[in-house]
């Protein structure tokens, strides 16, 4: 029996949890699929028959699955449980080249390549796309043996970046979208913007909500509820953790520290937290 759990699902990707309590020893055969997928193995381990070629899949061993492809699954030794990210086909062309040619299908998880998993899973309730842009390019890196897309020119790619974010344009809201814009990889444009600023997109753009929260907590921003939404945040308790992450405060705190005038009480605030030590 197979369960499904969506974690992020963003027009250019879905992220998936996949629990798989089958336990047999016999192939099955499921229809091919349109999209890409990278799947890597949280627990348990099954195997995969493509093309005639098996594959034992385990934490230490995933797999990127094509197109088109006939796939066989067998579970000898009872449950697993996956992370099954899929790509739309623009996203993985912008990354790994319009005709990729792979060295198989199968990709050893390294621990580097499972500390990006486990970020990914950290972040997929807020946005994720860094994190999955950063976890696809490692297994880019590992099967592609075409050339990846690249180019120059990234000091005046991030200032245009950073005019774009700066001007609240909709794109601005996610890393995918942007570069769509910019036209680039999302792969090139979190590298350029973090070799050139020292911090990752994301939190460039966060911090910038940051400071406009301050702003209109200071103001006497009555409702956290309408401050998220403005900002572009997911949700209040996005809002709060994001704030609470760079600042060590709540936005209840703040307006305390602040010494914001309220006009209304507001109806919902963050839940109460010790200040924390803000990130770097």
């Amino acid at each position: 029996m197979l369960s499904f759990i969506d974690l992020a699902a963003r027009p250019e990707f879905t992220v998936s949890e996949v629990d798989c309590r089958d336990d047999h020893r016999g192939w099955t055969t499921e229809r091919p699929r349109e999209d890409v997928r990278l799947v890597l193995v949280r627990s348990g381990g099954f195997r995969r028959r493509v093309r005639g070629v098996r594959t034992d899949l385990d934490r230490t061993v995933g797999y990127l699955g094509l197109p088109g492809e006939e796939e066989h699954f067998s579970h000898p030794a009872g449950g697993d449980v996956c992370t099954s990210i899929s790509l739309r086909a623009d996203l993985w062309r912008a990354m790994a080249g319009e005709a990729p040619r792979l060295a198989g299908s199968s990709l050893y998880v390294d621990s580097r390549l499972d500390l990006a998993h486990r970020r990914l899973l950290a972040a997929a309730r807020d946005d994720g796309a860094e994190e999955l842009v950063s976890l696809v390019a490692q297994a880019v890196q590992r099967v592609v043996t075409t050339p990846v897309p690249s180019g120059s020119g990234d000091e005046v790619l991030v200032a245009r970046a950073r005019a774009v974010i700066g001007d609240d344009h909709p794109a601005a809201a996610g890393l995918i979208p942007l570069a769509e814009l910019l036209g680039v990889s999302p792969y090139r444009l979190s590298r350029a913007f973090t070799g050139a600023l020292g911090v990752s997109l994301t939190r460039y753009r966060n911090g910038l909500r940051v400071s406009r929260a301050l702003d209109r907590l200071e103001d006497g921003e009555p409702s956290l509820a309408v401050l998220a939404a403005d900002l572009g945040f997911a949700d209040q308790a996005h809002l709060c953790r994001t704030v609470r992450e760079h600042l060590g405060h709540t936005p209840t705190a703040l307006r305390r520290l602040l010494g914001a005038k309220r006009t209304t009480t507001p109806t919902k605030e963050c839940a109460a937290a010790s200040p924390t030590k803000a990130h770097q």
